[in-house]
């Protein structure tokens, strides 16, 4: 009886240990303005995925329109679901993981309810994702050596933050900026030089050209004894700088670009510097869209060599918003079965996890 039993568990453990080895995860972010699905395999990774941009259509207002963004998520995402799965059965997925915050709550709900559909009818399992942890955990998606714990920079347009990420679900935020977002910044900066939305990708392309000393534009909390940041300051020295120019012609607006760039670069690198000192990490990851800056790659790389650490980047498709992470972070999440209660939250802390 005995050797039945327990020829009876070691059966089913080797079910349930196979089943995870090729379970798959189909993830969904509807956070803001990228309607995204992909499909993680946790033995070949990820082996489908789609994305549907509204950058162009945000772009005429020179920012991010919620309700907008809502209407366009819930004309998408079947199609972007289908673009995904391609020939990849749907009744094949084993749980669905999709990002419930933070993020426009309008813009939540409707990959919320999709996924809540999805779960309903195949009958698996429902796992809402913090979307701040997707960043986080993105590097580990696709550098297999990168183990826990390491300092991560999470940089976005909604988002600047310093954290400590010691084990899965184990998270220190460090520092975070006390007002303005690093991409926040980029945008607005952008805009006091009429270049299009978002603005980052063009505040980097103008900066090539510009000299980085042009302006001496400060360096909020560069030097304070804490790992928070300040971008508020300088976007406010920008625009003083820029309503005293007469003939804003692009020379002076490369320099503007470049020395901007610049400023907020030293005040990252910086921060990064005192994190490490502080906690005695080896490896650093720089997530988020702003981590797409080379500008700011060229500087954490040197960083990286004059101090012997370890320095990932997701690639340049998981720097921005993407449903691959959040299909990631899913796999390695239980498997039980949520309630079809809303979880979407416009705010989400990392702490409430």
């Amino acid at each position: 009886v005995f050797i039945k039993s327990f020829a009876k568990k070691l059966i089913k453990a080797f079910i349930n240990f196979f089943a995870k080895l090729f379970m798959k995860t189909l993830g969904i972010e509807t956070s803001c303005d990228e309607t995204a699905i992909a499909i993680y395999d946790c033995e070949e990774g990820i082996i489908g995925e789609s994305i549907h941009s509204q950058i162009e259509m945000h772009a005429e207002y020179g920012g991010v329109v919620p309700e907008l963004a809502s209407r366009d998520h819930c004309s998408k995402i079947v199609e972007v679901l289908n673009n995904a799965l391609d020939d990849i059965p749907l009744e094949s997925i084993d749980k669905i993981a999709y990002t419930s915050g933070p993020g426009l709550l309008g813009a939540l709900l409707i990959g919320e309810s999709f996924a809540q559909g999805l779960s309903t009818a195949l009958k698996i399992p429902l796992i809402p994702v913090n979307h701040l942890e997707g960043h986080l955990m993105s590097p580990m998606m696709e550098f297999s050596e990168l183990q826990m714990p390491f300092i991560c920079l999470l940089v976005s347009g909604g988002h600047s933050m310093i954290v400590d990420v010691k084990e899965k679900g184990e998270y220190e935020i460090l520092g975070q900026s006390q007002d303005d977002a690093v991409g926040e910044a980029f945008d607005k900066v952008a805009k006091m030089l009429d270049l299009p939305y978002p603005g980052g990708p063009y505040i980097e392309k103008l900066a090539v050209s510009g000299n980085p000393k042009a302006y001496d534009f400060p360096r909020p909390m560069i030097n304070s004894n804490n790992l928070d940041m300040s971008f508020s300051g300088l976007k406010t020295s920008v625009l003083y700088t820029v309503q005293k120019i007469d003939d804003l012609n692009d020379n002076i607006k490369s320099d503007i670009a470049a020395s901007f760039q610049s400023a907020v670069v030293d005040v990252l690198v910086e921060k990064i510097k005192k994190a490490v000192k502080l906690t005695n990490r080896s490896s650093v990851i720089i997530a988020g869209g702003v981590a797409a800056n080379n500008f700011l790659r060229k500087e954490i790389k040197n960083l990286e060599d004059k101090n012997g650490i370890s320095v990932y980047y997701p690639s340049m498709k998981y720097c921005t918003d993407n449903a691959a992470m959040i299909a990631f972070v899913g796999s390695k999440m239980s498997h039980e079965k949520y309630d079809n209660k809303s979880n979407a939250r416009a705010r989400w802390p990392l702490n409430e996890l």
